[in-house]
C-alpha cells in the first residue's frame, strides 16, 4: 500500500534527493513507478528510452532514501531487482544545522587569544571608528598570492576592534567580550570568526585560563 509521510532528512540525504528530483526525467520515472506494481531498471529504461545505467542510478538513490523498497527475484538463475514505490506524498523535514552544534560551552570562552605579530592582514575601521567593519586576509605568496575579504558583524566589528595588540598580554575570548560589550548571546558568532581567522593565523592563542 502506497502511503503519505513526513521524512526527516539530515541535508546530505536533502542534497542527494534534491539532485536527483532536478532531474528532466524525475517527474517521468515517479509517474511510471507509481502506475506500475514493480519495475525493473531496464523495463523503466526501455519505458522512458533511458540509459539503463541512468536509470539504475536513479533507483537506487531513491531506495537509499527510504522512497523506494526493492527486491531480488531471480529469472532463469540471473537475479535482478523489481523496485517499488512506497510513498505516493513526501514532506520534507530538514533540520538546516544542528542546534547541539550550535551551543558552544562556557570553556570555549577560556581561550587566551591575541593578534598574532606579522599577520598578513588588513583591519578596516568603521566610519564611527569603534569598531571594524571588515577583515582582509591576504593568502599565498607572491603572484600568487589572493586577497580574502570578510564582512564582519556589529558584535563582531566590536570584539575584534579590542583584540590585543601582538606585544600585549594574552586575553580571554570571555574578557575580550565583556571589554567590547558585546553580550554572550553573540558567543556563537564571535567564536566562528575567531575560529577561522585562529585558522588563518590572524590571531594566536596560548590555550584558556579561569577568568
Amino acid at each position: 500500500m502506497i502511503i503519505s509521510g513526513i521524512m526527516n532528512m539530515d541535508f546530505n540525504s536533502a542534497a542527494k534527493f534534491g539532485s536527483y528530483i532536478s532531474k528532466d526525467y524525475a517527474k517521468d520515472m515517479f509517474r511510471l513507478l507509481g502506475s506500475y506494481r514493480n519495475l525493473s531498471a531496464s523495463e523503466a529504461a526501455s519505458r522512458l528510452n533511458l540509459h539503463i545505467k541512468t536509470v539504475q542510478d536513479f533507483l537506487e538513490a531513491m531506495t537509499s532514501l527510504d522512497i523506494l523498497s526493492k527486491e531480488e527475484v531471480f529469472e532463469k538463475k540471473r537475479p535482478y531487482y523489481r523496485y517499488t514505490l512506497k510513498k505516493n506524498n513526501i514532506r520534507i523535514d530538514l533540520e538546516l544545522f544542528s542546534q547541539e552544534s550550535h551551543i558552544q560551552p562556557d570553556s570555549a570562552l577560556l581561550k587566551m587569544i591575541r593578534e598574532r605579530k606579522n599577520a598578513n592582514v588588513r583591519f578596516t575601521t568603521s566610519r564611527s571608528n569603534n569598531y571594524l567593519s571588515s577583515v582582509v586576509i591576504w593568502i599565498g605568496e607572491g603572484r600568487g598570492q589572493n586577497e580574502r575579504k570578510i564582512n564582519l558583524t556589529t558584535a563582531q566589528g566590536k570584539f575584534l576592534y579590542n583584540l590585543p595588540f601582538p606585544n600585549a598580554d594574552y586575553l580571554s575570548i570571555a574578557s575580550i567580550m565583556k571589554k567590547a560589550g558585546v553580550d554572550e548571546d553573540y558567543k556563537s558568532e564571535i567564536m566562528d570568526i575567531v575560529g577561522l581567522l585562529l585558522e588563518r593565523g590572524v590571531l594566536e592563542s596560548v590555550g584558556s585560563r579561569t577568568r
